[in-house]
């Protein structure tokens, strides 16, 4: 099975009270199929194939009234020590480490800034099998309204070490961890990301074509944030599920 280093972003799942909408409109758009999880204690939480190879999920939210959220998992072999540095960190253990029947043991966390994020302590799964290719998770993003605190944060829980990486006008960070980069950063920008808008994670999946999928996107149902544009690394867009998740989109060059 197909694992990665801990501190890199091995998973990511979506909480939706659209459960069935989401079954649906995932598939459609990146060529998915679904594996729901027999285990009646797993509320119908789905893992998505693509090619028989896992790339993401899908389950209820948590609680009633959570938001339709992508959730980004960082791999780790010690979800405890995590959890421990996140508090001493000024972050918060939203949900303390637990074991999900054999599959691993997780937790969620949220930085300083608000973004939540979750790690993965792999057992019996270790989480996406497949990534960078059309359909499958290509990158995770924390935009923030402080890069400072941010820096400071995720170096003293993960290990990651800040690099500035050059964007046009935007100052973009990469997060690197011993010879990759394996996240990145950037600040709220213009209209649509105002420069009050909370701190949050967010999860591209790799695509042929942006432009189609982002169209492909709506037609199914969801809403264009941020039209395709080109950045160095290729072509992006953001969008919204039918039910508000926010993901992105990116055709790497």
């Amino acid at each position: 099975m197909a694992s990665v280093a801990p501190g890199t972003p091995c998973w990511a799942d979506l909480a939706t009270p659209g459960l069935d909408a989401a079954r649906r409109f995932y598939p459609e758009l990146f060529g998915w199929t679904g594996r729901v999880d027999a285990e009646p204690e797993a509320g119908g939480y789905t893992v998505f194939l693509l090619g028989g190879q896992a790339v993401a999920g899908v389950g209820p939210p948590a609680v009633p009234d959570q938001v339709p959220i992508w959730s980004t998992y960082v791999a780790t072999d010690d979800a405890d020590l995590v959890a421990g540095r996140v508090e001493r960190a000024g972050g918060q253990v939203v949900v303390p480490p637990f074991e999900v029947f054999d599959r691993g043991r997780m937790a969620v966390f949220s930085d300083p800034a608000g973004a939540a994020f979750s790690v993965w302590q792999p057992m019996a799964f270790a989480g996406a099998e497949v990534f960078d290719v059309p359909g499958a998770m290509s990158w995770t993003e924390l935009v923030t309204p402080d890069p400072d605190g941010a820096r400071i944060f995720y170096e003293l829980v993960f290990g990651w070490q800040p690099e500035e990486e050059p964007m046009g006008q935007v100052a973009y960070t990469g997060w690197r961890l011993g010879d990759r980069v394996v996240a990145g950063m950037m600040p709220p920008l213009g209209d649509e990301f105002p420069a009050d808008s909370p701190a949050y994670w967010t999860v591209y999946f790799s695509v042929a074509d942006a432009d189609a999928t982002a169209a492909r996107a709506a037609e199914l149902g969801g809403t264009i944030l941020v039209p395709p544009r080109d950045i160095p690394a290729g072509r992006i867009a953001a969008l919204r599920d039918p039910n508000g998740a926010l993901f992105s989109l990116i055709a790497l060059t």
